[in-house]
């Protein structure tokens, strides 16, 4: 039986991790930065290796192409992506990347012919960067993001998005030719770490995605009334702070007592006004964030939220303004695909548990265009998008099995 070599993977993940290494052991591999135009000149030159047709698209996407038996057949196409967040670690998406690069190389070296043509993709830009648009290399190419969205679009620093396009390769004058037609796809799947501890705590090495996740946020200002700290009596404030406080808590309660604890809340940006120590908070806008794996259960808690907001406001005397600034619908991935993996970790005797992905993805925007699916390997700790990420080479080498062996079998059953 066909098995992937854990420790070529461990080298080609800990050689490409030494790409945009900082100082303190984080991972500084931002999109378009000078880090990660190294990384992609790596993986190019691992693609040629394998006798794969390079191409970088328009949205400097890269694409290494494996021919197969049947040039009639759609493309079977399965990676993630190669850049980071600032001082982030070695696994988040990358992981994804070298596994599809293993698969690459079993089929080469054992000399195995698939029907379908094979495509191991690196997107562009999955990570938030200083340009402004996640997941842009999959937006880009499912026709989510055009050529009109991108102009004049700068970086803190004032570099255009256009420049650093053309930079890492690809090509703003004919942007709309990075848009991939969906008859030219069969399936799509994802390798990433879980980011999370639902597969550590349960002991399970192969995580199969059934969905990711709804991400409703909106920004809201509570209104109070700035006044002194010191002569103004504790029954007569108007403290926009304490209002904020008390809704932040109605949400935790609300969550932690919900049946599904894939639904989760955050208050993670809170902006005070006057923000002085001796002024009672007169203004607080904060970010309010809910994620579920059903746009129902994301409405159900903020329904019982916002019954709370409305007594909140009312007790506490204060004025309250909400903006919807993101409401992204929740994507299933493919029962296909899920039952194809789960099929193929069973037949290696691994055990495998289904679960939402509570972090977006490529496979989202993927999802649009194609069959999509994804594997979860599971995070030491539950960490991410830090230096201490970490996932075990045996689970590691276990997921890749899957991988593998998924593509064989999805490329036997069309």
């Amino acid at each position: 039986m066909l098995s992937v070599n854990k420790q070529r993977i461990e080298q080609k993940l800990f050689t490409l991790g030494k790409i945009g290494r900082n100082a303190n052991g984080g991972m500084d591999r931002t999109t378009f930065t000078p880090a990660e135009i190294a990384a992609r000149n790596w993986l190019k030159q691992e693609l040629l290796q394998l006798n794969l047709a390079v191409h970088v698209d328009e949205v400097a996407n890269i694409w290494g192409r494996r021919e197969g038996t049947n040039p009639e057949l759609p493309v079977l196409a399965f990676g993630s992506h190669i850049d980071s967040v600032p001082n982030g670690g070695i696994y988040d998406g990358a992981l994804g990347v070298i596994l599809a690069l293993e698969v690459m190389h079993v089929l080469e070296e054992n000399k195995v012919k698939t029907m379908h043509p094979l495509e191991l993709v690196s997107f562009s830009a999955e990570e938030p960067n200083p340009f402004g648009f996640s997941t842009f290399g999959s937006r880009a190419m499912s026709g989510k993001i055009t050529a009109e969205d991108i102009v004049g679009v700068t970086d803190p620093d004032g570099r255009l998005l256009t420049d650093a396009l053309q930079d890492a390769g690809g090509n703003p004058n004919v942007f709309a030719s990075a848009v991939r037609n969906p008859h030219e796809f069969a399936a799509y799947l994802e390798v990433h770490i879980e980011q999370g501890k639902r597969l550590l705590q349960r002991d399970i090495p192969v995580g199969i995605v059934t969905g990711i996740t709804g991400i409703y946020r909106e920004e809201v200002t509570v209104i109070g009334e700035a006044n002194h700290s010191g002569t103004t009596l504790m029954r007569d404030r108007s403290d926009a702070f304490l209002a904020t406080a008390s809704m932040a808590l109605a949400l935790e309660e609300i969550l932690l007592n919900y049946p599904d604890e894939e639904v989760v809340g955050t208050i993670g940006q809170v902006f005070v006004k006057p923000n002085a120590t001796n002024i009672v908070p007169g203004e607080v806008t904060f970010s309010l964030e809910i994620r579920g794996q059903t746009s129902e259960k994301i409405q159900d808690v903020l329904a019982k939220w916002e019954e709370k907001v409305q007594i909140i406001h009312r007790h506490r005397k204060v004025k309250v303004e909400r903006e919807v600034k993101l409401d992204q619908g929740p994507v299933p991935m493919s029962e296909k695909i899920m039952a194809c993996c789960e099929e193929q970790a069973a037949n290696l005797s691994y055990p495998s548990y289904r679960l939402g992905s509570m972090a977006g993805h490529d496979a989202a925007h993927m999802a649009s265009v194609t069959q999509a699916g994804m594997l979860f390997v599971p995070s030491l700790a539950g960490k991410s998008h830090c230096p201490e990420e970490e996932s075990r080479m045996e689970d590691i080498g276990k997921v890749g099995n899957v991988l593998l062996h998924s593509i064989l079998a999805l490329d036997n059953s069309h």
